[in-house]
């Protein structure tokens, strides 16, 4: 729905333009500043929890008993998620109040790595269940 003409930039600000104005009493000039932050957050943490998704998908897929973490299923969810935003702008481009940027695709696509790294992170981090030394007493 997002990417339909309902979720272009003039639709969206129709919308929200009058709730900041009457909450926050904010001009338009302002208003296309946090619209534009906005839309581009949205992009970002749609896409980075789209990445984890996927992820947490090919691990169930093609599970390792012996790891949390596989660049396998890194790879896979980043790519995934990388072709989608590519497809995403791709339909964009084709209609006629939306545009497919080559900048958003790199937008969505950093936030799929961010989200790989960070799983990374957080699984080497976390110690396997079990693991725990019984303590002596």
């Amino acid at each position: 729905m997002e990417s339909t003409n309902f979720g272009s930039s003039e639709h969206t600000g129709q919308i929200l333009y009058p709730i900041f104005h009457y909450l926050f009493g904010m001009g338009p000039q302002r208003f296309a500043v946090l619209h534009a932050v906005l839309r581009k957050s949205g992009h970002f943490v749609g896409y980075f929890t789209l990445s984890v998704l996927l992820f947490r998908s090919w691990r169930a897929t093609f599970p390792r008993l012996s790891t949390r973490w596989c660049q396998q299923w890194a790879t896979l969810a980043f790519v995934c998620t990388a072709l989608v935003a590519a497809l995403d702008e791709l339909h964009q481009s084709l209609l006629p109040s939306r545009t497919g940027t080559l900048r958003d695709v790199v937008l969505d696509s950093s936030a799929a790595l961010i989200a790989q790294i960070l799983i990374f992170v957080i699984l080497r981090r976390r110690k396997p269940a079990g693991s725990e030394v019984p303590v002596p007493q």
